[in-house]
């Protein structure tokens, strides 16, 4: 059967540029540079010369994949899984013709719809009526092909009240709406999704879910899946990838993959971590933690003990409806989500510019043994997700305390550890 996908040899190269760290220079020194620098700009007004001021020795070569070769046949639901950086957007953007590929070749056979980020494809200024039918026209359908569907992907959306206003008042959970069910409804063969869908509420990813499986196992329509929700990729995709540095490492069914990607980031056990400080972004994250009272980062945890986050992040300038989310996850499915307007709703309301230092308890007593790995999450209510961390954290519960032996002589080796009420005749 010949693939919908095939993929060979696939690479693509990025120029990573390092600035040289900035010694003492002299007025006189600068107003030399500046004029040396204005001058360039005469001479070549359109930046014809720009290669030649690069300093060579300050570039390095990055691939973002190398040697990637993939076989996808129609029908497939394939969830592509790694780490943050493991090439798996790359990829998507290179199938979905938005950069191109360095090295490799792909065919495609089948009309593909993508949504890799909020609003691809919108015109800001058009209202969401007339970009349903412009996205619909950049898919290759007529206007009554479109039309037929439209009831459908309005219905879907949930933006009825909104059509005729111009898509730039939209929020971003909006904006998703729309962009999913146009997606989705327009009949492409290949659909393509990133993680853009956890812009949208709970209950709308669901619905995300059972449309790509409606696509996919009932219309025989291939679907790419990049997720970090490892139970959302298990449920969907009969295959998975997983890639690691740009490369393929494990492709098969998609527990394989899942099962793979957990056992290789918590063999990495990370319980600290620090953060890069992002200077374009009103709210970032210094560091986090995984900390237990008089226990060190080495010392094993015990199911018994009581289990902290603590969490470090900056704000940059005063914000409104600004907000901290914590999640703990097992085996990839999330078992504890928290936000910090939870308990202080004050927080959501306005927040200070400065740093500050955030401390999550864990219930004690519940969690079983197993690992478990932390997400972080800082966004502004009606803007989205402004840094998101999936899996930035790991930690280890055992049973090291005889309290946790029952009376049968047996570990409880369950997921949550609860006592519960029995009443008895």
């Amino acid at each position: 059967m010949t693939p919908i996908i095939k993929i060979e040899n696939l690479g693509k190269k990025y120029y990573i540029g390092h600035q040289r760290a900035a010694a003492y220079t002299t007025f006189r020194e600068s107003v030399a540079e500046g004029a040396r620098r204005f001058g360039r700009r005469l001479a070549h007004p359109f930046g014809k010369s720009a290669g030649a001021m690069i300093d060579a020795a300050n570039i390095e070569e990055f691939w973002a994949l190398k040697d990637l070769s993939l076989d996808i046949q129609q029908g497939d639901r394939v969830g592509i899984i790694g780490r943050n950086g493991a090439g798996k957007s790359t990829l998507l953007k290179i199938l979905s013709r938005i950069t191109e590929p360095t090295t490799g070749t792909i065919s495609i056979a089948g009309r593909m719809a993508s949504l890799l980020e909020v609003g691809t494809g919108f015109h800001p200024e058009l209202s969401g009526r007339e970009n349903i039918f412009l996205n619909g026209a950049i898919l290759g359908m007529k206007r009554k092909e479109i039309a037929r569907k439209f009831g459908e992907i309005v219905e879907f959306a949930e933006v009825e009240k909104f059509l005729d206003t111009p898509v730039k008042r939209y929020s971003s959970g909006m904006y998703v709406r729309l962009a999913f069910a146009v997606a989705a409804h327009l009949e492409p063969e290949i659909l393509i999704v990133d993680e853009v869908l956890a812009v949208g509420d709970m209950r709308f990813q669901k619905k995300c879910l059972g449309k790509m499986e409606d696509v996919s196992s009932r219309e025989g329509r291939t679907v790419l899946f990049v997720s970090h929700n490892m139970g959302a990729v298990q449920r969907l995709c009969n295959r998975g990838i997983l890639l690691a540095d740009g490369r393929m490492a494990f492709q098969g069914s998609s527990g394989e993959a899942v099962e793979k990607y957990v056992k290789e980031m918590s063999d990495s056990m990370v319980r600290r971590v620090s953060f890069k400080d992002d200077p374009e972004k009103d709210i970032c994250f210094l560091e986090a933690a995984v900390l237990s009272p008089g226990k060190g980062d080495s010392e094993d945890l015990d199911i018994s003990d009581q289990i902290e986050i603590e969490i470090k992040y900056r704000i940059r300038k005063p914000l409104q409806g600004s907000n901290i989310a914590m999640a703990v996850s097992h085996d990839g499915i999330t078992i504890i989500r928290s936000w910090d307007i939870d308990k202080s709703p004050e927080l959501f309301h306005y927040r200070e510019a400065g740093d500050y230092t955030a401390r999550i308890a864990l219930p004690m007593n519940i969690l079983g043994p197993g690992i478990y790995s932390i997400y972080l999450s800082a966004g502004i209510v009606g803007v989205g997700p402004i840094v998101t961390y999936n899996d930035c954290l790991f930690f280890e519960l055992k049973v090291m305390s005889l309290r946790e032996i029952d009376h049968a002589g047996y570990t409880r080796d369950t997921l949550l550890v609860i006592p519960l009420q029995w009443r008895q005749n």
